[in-house]
């Protein structure tokens, strides 16, 4: 496949890094950045991760596909006068982490065909243009969502870019299925993150023990709590009903090991302790 005009709306983390991934795979022959953030749009430019930054209409007046790499909350603002604006030919696509809001705003629209729905399962804690990382994605998994939904020739165009131009490996499914699948895997896991900071900085006022104590554990588990409050807070609210279910379960959960420890059932806790070594089982199957 020749290679493509590729246009980044938010040249963040993921915008930045798969503008870095295109560059080094050489499957674009030129970026160009759409930015709102004057800063940002001045860093990515020396950063070279994108070739120039234009507006949205001169830039579709350019590319071959549009990637829209913005908070969630302003994709569904942002996809619809796209579409609208697109020639025969051309293709938008999203990475945000959540699927639902967007698939019911474009469901009916009618260049529907022209909309890949993609989630490019990585990142980092950290945000901005500088933040961008060469080879994020290389490896990881990358989701397709509503298949169907998309002309054959737009899908093999992503597969491309995926698969070619990241190195990442597809799988395919349904927007609902992915919200609920990611409440569970990965958006529950930042919610409890940001739980455990605030929990720490609430108990423990020395911040000089908590940096001369904090192990690995505490770090790994913490990371996550450096993400962008902006960026996560959105994707809570339009996960919201998903993230119930899954935030009920896990306080369950705790409630449960508070309640064998209150009652000094530690053979029991064990029990339960054990049961949840085999999620190392599963991560490491594949």
């Amino acid at each position: 496949m020749e290679s493509k005009k590729v246009g980044i709306i938010g040249i963040g983390l993921i915008g930045g890094s798969i503008a870095k991934g295109l560059r080094a795979s050489g499957w674009a022959s030129e970026l160009i950045g759409i930015e709102a953030n004057p800063a940002h749009a001045v860093k990515a430019l020396s950063l070279r991760l994108v070739d120039e930054v234009l507006p949205l209409s001169e830039a579709i007046e350019r590319v071959d596909i549009l990637v829209c790499a913005t908070p969630v909350d302003i994709l569904v603002q942002i996809i619809p006068n796209v579409l609208d604006q697109l020639k025969p030919g051309q293709i938008v696509i999203e990475v945000g982490s959540t699927k639902t809001p967007v698939y019911e705003v474009l469901k009916n629209h009618p260049k529907r065909a022209q909309f890949v729905s993609t989630h490019p399962m990585a990142g980092t804690e950290f945000s901005g243009p500088e933040a961008a990382v060469e080879g994020l994605f290389m490896g990881k998994r990358g989701v397709i969502c509503d298949k169907e939904l998309s002309s054959p020739e737009a899908i093999e165009t992503i597969e491309s870019l995926y698969l070619a131009g990241l190195g990442m490996n597809l799988i395919y499914m349904e927007s609902i299925d992915h919200d609920v699948h990611t409440a569970y895997i990965s958006h529950i896991s930042h919610i409890c993150s940001f739980a455990l900071a605030n929990t720490v900085l609430e108990k423990e006022k020395n911040e000089e023990r908590i940096f001369e104590l904090a192990s690995t554990g505490f770090e790994s588990t913490v990371r996550l709590a450096k993400s962008s409050p902006e960026t996560w807070s959105q994707i809570f609210h339009q996960n919201q009903d998903n993230l119930m279910d899954v935030l009920d379960e896990y306080i369950n959960t705790l409630l449960k090991y508070k309640g064998l420890m209150l009652s000094g059932s530690y053979e029991k806790l064990k029990e339960e302790l054990g049961k949840a070594n085999d999620i190392g089982r599963i991560l490491t199957k594949h």
